[in-house]
């Protein structure tokens, strides 16, 4: 599992707190924290105000990249924000997100054309979030046109199909399992992402079905997550479920994480 460390993000309030104090020991605990449980990349989100959000983003990077090496996922809602933070990094990483909204793609994909920088992509567009299975598919079709215009391989893309709140939904997650299941199977090589706590909120005993729903999803291809690389509970289920898929040979990796105490022993 390709792990997306959650916690330095503004739309957490301990996290706000510390962007608008400037707690920068704050902010590098976490960081480094984050990179010693295993993440592959950190992700970096100011959600402030837009007049100040690139400034601020660059000022998290570089505390981040002050200590540690683990590459950035740049997070911002604006493509063009995304854009402009990527010559902050040292290294190449993560931009969080595109989709087939207005010209976000257009202004990403170019960029990183011919870098080694990875991208997740959502399944909206200008109508939004479409509403079944096989109207996601079509948004997917649509970016993966653009991917190749580009020159972006699958294996560089990391596709969100759209996790909603499991409380909103008819049908649990039956349309993210399709999807990601048929996307899977055309593209064996791209990765399938996903905020896992989405699917809970407004639900009590969140942690129950945040942990279901990854446990499903990786059955159904999901490879990379945005997760809190600190919660062991969440990282032992996710070594346990790689084994149980035939993932991990002689579960050599699930061992080695118990010995190394990235998950609880209890």
């Amino acid at each position: 599992m390709i792990i997306i460390g959650e916690k330095i993000n503004g739309s957490i309030p301990s996290m706000a707190k510390a962007i608008a104090e400037r707690n920068e020991a704050h902010i590098q605990d976490l960081a480094r924290k984050q990179a010693e449980a295993g993440a592959n990349f950190i992700d970096v989100c100011a959600s402030v105000e837009e007049k100040l959000e690139l400034e601020t983003l660059k000022w998290m990077i570089d505390l981040v990249q002050d200590v540690t090496d683990v590459p950035i996922s740049i997070d911002s809602p604006s493509a063009n924000v995304c854009a402009a933070a990527i010559p902050f990094c040292k290294r190449p990483g993560l931009v969080n997100s595109v989709s087939m909204e207005g010209d976000k793609v257009d202004v990403v994909f170019p960029l990183i054309a011919e870098t080694g920088w990875e991208c997740v992509a959502l399944l909206s567009d200008d109508t939004g979030i479409p509403k079944s299975a096989q109207k996601r598919l079509e948004v997917f079709d649509a970016l993966m046109k653009k991917a190749d215009q580009y020159k972006i391989a699958p294996k560089r893309l990391h596709v969100d199909p759209l996790v909603e709140m499991l409380c909103t939904s008819e049908d649990g997650i039956a349309k993210v399992v399709e999807t990601m299941t048929k996307i899977k199977a055309q593209y064996p090589d791209i990765h399938l992402t996903g905020g896992a706590s989405n699917i809970s909120f407004n639900l009590p005993g969140r942690k129950f079905v945040n942990r279901a729903f990854i446990i499903l999803s990786m059955n159904a291809g999901m490879d990379s997550a945005i997760i809190d690389p600190l919660n062991g509970d969440m990282i032992g289920l996710i070594y346990a479920t790689e084994a149980l898929l035939g993932m991990d040979d002689f579960c050599i990796e699930y061992i080695t994480a118990f010995r190394e105490g990235l998950f609880d022993k209890k």
